[in-house]
């Protein structure tokens, strides 16, 4: 199955008329095989004033340049923002081969600025290469130089990925100044650093004519900006109740209503300095962008096309410069050994997996950053592929070890009293107590390793279940009875992380209250966001936003009802759960300024953003990667199969000589620990800090997942 873009495309001349007027318009249709434009004719001519118009399948203008001219320029800066703005129309149009070139100019105080852009067709999308020629005797302070673009549609959605969902509703109602907000109202904006993007593009929505809009940026720093280690920026504002422009500055920034500020904190912004450049004679500056325009079928799903084609625009599939997945594994699995402990306290014996480092007090926690329960299933897959990486001497011993803890850890974690509420995800061993029955992400994930081991078993046929069952039956029957109550109405996306586990208990017990159960929640969590008026949200515990986490949880639970039941609607579920997941990964190699991160050499692509709160970067995205590639398998999709293994190699990034590494990377200017005290000097920090287990049982729990697809292959 493949997904269906109805990919239509007007490009337009226009001979004579009003600019972008309908009745002196020739329409050019690219069809859905050429993903494309198949001609130049995008540009409207008037009065000897050339101008871009894109237009949508309904012949109706979707994108266009604004009517005071193709450039603008600042020339002063005002209020946190740039001012003096002076306009170029394009006078001059000629073309060179399969390129169309516009030029113009500007007379400044100093001297000339010589304009020009250079479109042509790039894998599908309208290129342009903006170039920017100073001459003049004296330097031009205080420059801004932009690109501009207006959409036309009433208050249209915006995506910026990893950044901005839709407007990030559930962000914006829970956590106001911890996210970003952008509805379309008039003088609303939203602009950032390009380094903050995982992927390179503004998209807009026009749902009601079934058309979506999308300017890509190549990202650039700032050539002399007067702010250290300054860059391009791009977002969206919205000039009209029915315009809105997609745009790219060489330096400002600002949301939420305030200027030159930065997503810098976890619960608040940061002041960012004036942000102009000092343009000195004799300088050329360039900026490349694309344009697209395209058809959609229903609302929600605009962000789909262009989140595909920025892995295809910006290829990261490269991986001969990451580690190896031999040395990955073998380094968690170390790490994994060092983590294990067990005692008695009362006469209670446990044993398990220590969600902190040493210094922190020891816990055993299941699901979100405890993981203790992952490996009782990763193991069982990776047990030869982990043994074999050792010398012959030392591999009875590795296996062993591990057929224990599997055994073991498992048994213990089913002690855990379940009651109608759920169950208890963490254990205090200094007074053997079991505690937090509230938190429906642990329960779900630890239900669904539950489930994954007790699949293996079944075929391995090494472990006694008999505990694991019992308990994730009652465990799923507490669940199952929760969802199926007339007055079920959950508050995130975070319950979606039962999903799978109960149609896995369904397969493998056969009760049909599990499927029953399962298939209502999936229902409300498509019902609640395929739209994405409330996007999917709510997936970690320490945001309480749009977040990769929330997705995952549709995804994950999407596409395992596919796989129990066959219906064809839970992949297109499970399609769109995933291109969200995917909006946050890193498609680019962000240039770092000095620092730890810097330090390592360190490569961005493959890692994902945090949340549309928590503006870092993790290794999370590991977890969902091989659910990607079989995705991409499933729909034909090449571009997610290849980008499966960059995934999980540059996450291994990082591991320290324990097999240890921190959970927060600062691509961008945002952190949550060290000195906050000043903006510029948060990009490229790392803080290995926050070992939690999770950081290394998602790599084992991925590989065993992408060991079990080579058999099903």
């Amino acid at each position: 199955m493949k997904r269906k873009n109805g990919f239509l495309l007007g490009v337009v001349k226009l001979l004579s008329g009003a600019v972008c007027g309908v009745a002196a318009l020739a329409l050019l249709v690219a069809s859905n095989a050429a993903l494309g434009w198949d001609s130049k004719d995008f540009i409207v001519e008037k009065d000897g004033v050339y101008s871009i118009c894109l237009k949508n399948a309904a012949g109706d203008v979707a994108l266009r340049s604004p009517a005071e001219g193709l450039w603008s320029v600042a020339t002063a800066w005002e209020n946190g923002a740039p001012s003096g703005w002076k306009h170029i129309q394009a006078k001059e149009l000629r073309t060179f081969g399969d390129a169309t070139i516009l030029t113009g100019e500007l007379e400044l105080d100093g001297g000339k600025l010589s304009v020009r852009d250079v479109y042509s067709l790039e894998n599908g999308l309208l290129k342009c290469v903006r170039r920017f020629d100073y001459v003049g005797e004296k330097d031009w302070n205080d420059a801004t130089l932009s690109v501009r673009f207006e959409a036309l549609g009433e208050r249209l959605p915006a995506f910026l990925p990893g950044i901005v969902y839709y407007g990030n509703p559930s962000g914006a109602k829970n956590t106001p100044n911890g996210v970003a907000r952008y509805f379309a109202n008039p003088g609303e904006f939203a602009i950032f650093e390009e380094h903050r993007f995982p992927e390179p593009f503004v998209c807009l929505e026009n749902a009601p004519a079934k058309t979506g809009v999308a300017l890509y940026t190549r990202p650039t720093p700032a050539l002399r900006g007067s702010v250290q280690d300054q860059w391009w920026s791009a977002g969206v504002r919205a000039t009209a109740e029915d315009v809105s422009e997609l745009v790219l500055y060489s330096g400002f920034i600002g949301y939420n209503g305030q200027n030159s500020v930065a997503k810098a904190l976890q619960a608040r912004p940061m002041e960012y300095p004036k942000a102009t450049l000092r343009v000195i004679p004799k300088t050329t500056i360039e900026k490349t962008f694309y344009l697209d325009v395209w058809a959609i079928e229903r609302e929600g799903t605009a962000f789909q096309k262009p989140v595909e084609k920025a892995i295809e625009l910006f290829q990261p599939f490269y991986c001969e410069d990451l580690p190896t997945t031999e040395f990955i594994l073998k380094s968690k699995f170390e790490f994994a050994k060092s983590r294990w402990f067990e005692g008695e306290v009362d006469g209670k014996k446990f044993a398990g997996f220590n969600m902190y480092p040493d210094f922190m007090k020891p816990r055993i926690v299941t699901g979100w950053c405890g993981q203790a329960d992952s490996l009782g299933f990763a193991f069982q897959e990776l047990e030869d592929v982990l043994v074999a990486l050792y010398p012959e001497e030392e591999r009875d011993a590795n296996r062993a070890w591990i057929r224990d803890v599997v055994q073991r850890s498992l048994d213990f974690l089913s002690t855990s009293p379940v009651t109608e509420a759920g169950f208890s995800v963490e254990f205090e061993p200094s007074n053997a107590t079991w505690r937090n029955v509230s938190d429906p992400v642990s329960m779900g994930q630890c239900m669904y390793n539950f489930a994954k081991a007790i699949e293996s078993a079944r075929e391995n046929k090494i472990y006694n279940t008999s505990q694991w069952e019992t308990f994730l039956k009652a465990a799923a029957l507490s669940a199952a009875n929760r969802v199926l109550k007339d007055d079920w109405k959950p508050r995130s996306t975070a319950e979606g992380f039962y999903v799978a586990p109960l149609i896995l208990s369904y397969k493998l017990f056969g009760d049909d209250v599990y499927k029953q159960a399962a298939e209502k929640a999936a229902a409300t969590f498509a019902d609640r966001h395929l739209s994405m008026r409330e996007p999917y949200w709510g997936g970690t515990l320490d945001a309480k936003c749009e977040d990769k986490e929330g997705a995952w949880a549709a995804f994950q639970g999407f596409l395992t009802m596919y796989d129990v039941l066959g219906d064809e609607k839970y992949l297109a579920w499970a399609e769109h759960a995933a291109d969200v997941c995917i909006s946050y990964l890193m498609v680019w190699d962000v240039p770092l300024p000095p620092g730890r991160m810097s330090d390592f050499q360190f490569k961005t692509r493959g890692w994902t953003v945090v949340s549309a709160q928590n503006q870092h970067i993790d290794v999370y995205g590991v977890l969902f990667a091989p659910e990607i590639k079989r995705l991409g398998k499933l729909l034909g999709k090449t571009s997610y199969e290849r980008v499966a293994e960059p995934m999980f190699r540059s996450c291994g990034q990082l591991i320290d000589v324990f097999g240890s590494q921190g959970e927060q990377l600062q691509h961008t200017n945002f952190a949550q620990q060290g000195d906050m005290t000043d903006v510029l000097k948060l990009r490229g920090g790392y803080s290995e800090s926050w070992t939690v287990f999770w950081i290394t049982t998602h790599f084992l729990n991925a590989a065993a997942r992408f060991e079990q697809a080579k058999t099903v292959e």
